[in-house]
């Protein structure tokens, strides 16, 4: 692509070869009948099923399609990150390659983007945004180490947010490039960064509500969430250490 597009999608995937192609077609049959240009990113995380394959068989009916074929697996924040920074949307947005999120709530941020906002992501809590909405709702489990985890890091992290870990979540280039050039955590704790590192800068976090489909396979567990847990000390503790170097 020649000139900059307006729009860049990011798609972290890992053997998605169960759901990739369902998501692909319907972001390119949403994307093509907008009047902005746009990118489709799909970045493999050292998949070791066929995802990156469907992707390319895609090339030619999709447009604006491109792939980065890691072969080694780092984990989601680490390609996150590294789509992110090497899109070439004015708006990076970043999405679940399982389209737990379509790609058309887009069209609830544009608004905040239009207006000059550099953040806006979406959530799933009501708390966060009215008209959020989730079509199953998750386990017992889940909701109360969810509950439980937030506080945390509303207290730690990211004051005001309730739900940081919706896969939804939108940059204008300049805070795509400010903060995940800064980002350090490569897995699952990866959203509560950037964010953290978002307020940290000075970038206002605009919210917009979303409709969220629970993904019965998903890869997050007791393990993960304890990861988290973790994960969300470190980012504490080189926030208050000055590791990201941001003098403010």
């Amino acid at each position: 692509m020649e000139n900059q597009p307006y729009l860049s999608v990011i798609i972290p995937s890992y053997n998605e070869e169960k759901t990739i192609s369902k998501t692909l077609l319907s972001i390119g049959e949403y994307l093509k009948k907008q009047a902005f240009s746009y990118q489709i990113l799909v970045v493999s995380d050292g998949s070791k099923d066929k995802t990156s394959e469907i992707v390319n068989s895609f090339k030619n009916t999709i447009a604006n399609l491109d792939l980065i074929d890691n072969q080694e697996n780092h984990g989601k924040g680490w390609v996150t990150k590294q789509g992110m920074l090497e899109a070439k949307g004015q708006i990076r947005l970043f999405m679940d390659a399982d389209n737990a999120t379509t790609v058309d709530h887009f069209e609830r941020m544009k608004p905040y983007f239009d207006k000059g906002a550099d953040v806006v992501i979406g959530s799933r809590e009501e708390r966060d945004a009215k008209g959020a909405k989730q079509a199953v709702p998750q386990s017992f489990f889940k909701r109360i180490l969810g509950d439980a985890g937030n506080i945390l890091i509303q207290i730690f992290a990211v004051w005001g947010v309730w739900d940081t870990q919706c896969g939804f979540k939108a940059f204008s280039q300049k805070a795509a490039e400010d903060v995940f050039s800064k980002s350090k955590i490569d897995r699952w704790g990866f959203d509560i960064e950037a964010l953290a590192l978002a307020k940290k800068l000075g970038y206002k976090i605009n919210i917009v509500p979303v409709f969220w489909i629970n993904n019965p396979d998903s890869r997050v567990n007791l393990k993960g969430y304890l990861r988290t847990f973790k994960e969300l000390f470190q980012v504490w503790y080189w926030l208050i250490t000055d590791k990201y170097g941001i003098k403010k």
